[in-house]
């Protein structure tokens, strides 16, 4: 007896222990809502059909009172109303929706003084939506001269090695290079033994933060890269916070004004010469380099493979900065959603955002690519991800996770990822 208590006491102990015995939050209520369709697309013109259920402990909760709202996603609601759900399920009417788009039904329930939200969202003809931006007459100029501008700047790579970070497969440096100003950052991984390996660009989400290195102990190339042109390796700093919260704050506004001025010029600019560094690389196979990144990242996976023709494959998540001028007609635009208010509804910034829209380009994307989204999204409305998507020329595949919102499946992950390293023939 004693020895059993006392190897109980050894394994509670132990670390990590106590996480696993911290207690998990769940829900306490689940709203599901979702198109009646079963591929969650309707035509124009079609009636839109909702199902909604209210669950509590696992059990439909009966004479649930709900409250509705449904109308085209990050616009106003044209529907409101209650129904009682006398079973705990049943059936809302949405309407229909006149040309492509999406249409998006809010439902809230209210017990015990707290209200539970949750949205459904359908797809009307999203195949045939086109973009509302137009493409400058002098697009391709504009970025071959500045490409041009990014040619004369030397490389001057700086690798330093991260032994804490290194594997017994891979080695981990922290790097940076020029760019057309500053410098990029990220973080390399490289396997350890001989031989060429193919690479893969990862380019990053919103905001300002640190790195840790990616596709480490695989049979490939991995460089992680930051846009804000400041290391990515200050693990214990409150520089990123700090950045974040004054001079990098709203950065995606900065200068958008002026075309040759903009936030994003630098950065666009930055994956392209995050591409020459991989290129630069002795363990380089000098073949075959894809581009992989979501939300932001997945803009940015775009705009590298639309702008320089040595990457091979892109895998893009839920891509921002999609069809941009979309709130100007009437229906949502990309994040970050810059022309909804006056300050940023002047010419001068429209004309800028047609230089920067990635759905400008993605009409010169030609390589094979993996793009894969949900309807549910509020950062980065589907709208505006499929004006982009629809217009890309290259072999495309697009893999739905319907009800997902700014989020992603584990499975949707490593659906891209493999198909990615299938591409790329990483064993």
């Amino acid at each position: 007896m004693k020895k059993n208590i006392l190897f109980f006491i050894l394994i509670l102990t132990m670390p990590g222990f106590e996480a696993l015995a911290q207690s998990q939050q769940g829900q306490f209520i689940r709203i599901m809502v979702s198109p009646s369709a079963p591929d969650m697309t309707y035509r124009t013109g079609e009636r839109i059909d909702f199902d909604v259920a209210v669950y509590k402990f696992g059990q439909l909760v009966r004479d649930a009172e709900i409250h509705y709202e449904i109308g085209p996603e990050l616009m106003p609601s044209e529907i409101k109303g209650q129904l009682v759900l006398k079973n705990g399920s049943g059936k809302i009417n949405g309407g229909t929706l006149s040309e492509p788009g999406f249409v998006r039904c809010r439902i809230r329930y209210t017990e015990n003084g707290k209200t539970y939200e949750n949205t459904g969202t359908a797809g009307i003809d999203p195949e045939s939506i086109v973009p509302t931006t137009q493409l400058p007459d002098d697009f391709s100029e504009f970025w071959k001269k500045n490409k041009a501008a990014l040619d004369q700047v030397p490389l001057e790579p700086v690798l330093t090695h991260l032994p804490e970070r290194s594997t017994h497969l891979t080695d981990v440096y922290h790097v940076h290079f020029r760019n057309i100003s500053g410098r990029i950052y990220g973080i390399l991984s490289k396997p350890k033994k001989p031989g060429k390996f193919p690479a893969v660009l990862h380019v990053p989400g919103a905001g300002i933060r640190p790195y840790y290195g990616a596709m480490i102990d695989e049979n490939v190339i991995s460089l992680q890269i930051g846009i804000h042109g400041i290391p990515v390796n200050l693990y214990d700093s409150p520089i990123y916070q700090n950045l974040a919260a004054g001079a990098l704050r709203d950065y995606n506004r900065i200068f958008l004004e002026d075309k040759d001025r903009y936030y994003y010029k630098r950065v666009y600019l930055g994956c392209v010469r995050a591409v020459d560094f991989l290129f630069s690389l002795e363990a380089f196979d000098g073949d075959s380099i894809g581009v992989i990144g979501g939300s932001q990242g997945g803009a940015l996976a775009i705009v590298t493979a639309g702008l320089d023709n040595r990457v091979d494959y892109l895998v893009s998540y839920y891509p921002a900065l999609s069809d941009l001028t979309g709130y100007l007609h009437g229906r949502a635009g990309g994040w970050p959603h810059l022309f909804k208010d006056e300050w940023t509804n002047q010419p001068e910034k429209v004309e800028t955002s047609r230089y920067y829209d990635v759905a400008n380009f993605a009409r010169f994307v030609n390589v094979p690519g993996f793009y894969s989204w949900g309807f549910n999204d509020n950062v980065c409305p589907p709208t505006s991800m499929f004006a982009a998507y629809n217009v890309i020329p290259g072999e495309k595949q697009f893999s739905g996770y319907l009800d997902a919102a700014h989020w992603r499946y584990a499975e949707q992950s490593e659906e891209g990822q493999r198909w990615l390293m299938e591409k790329l023939k990483v064993e």
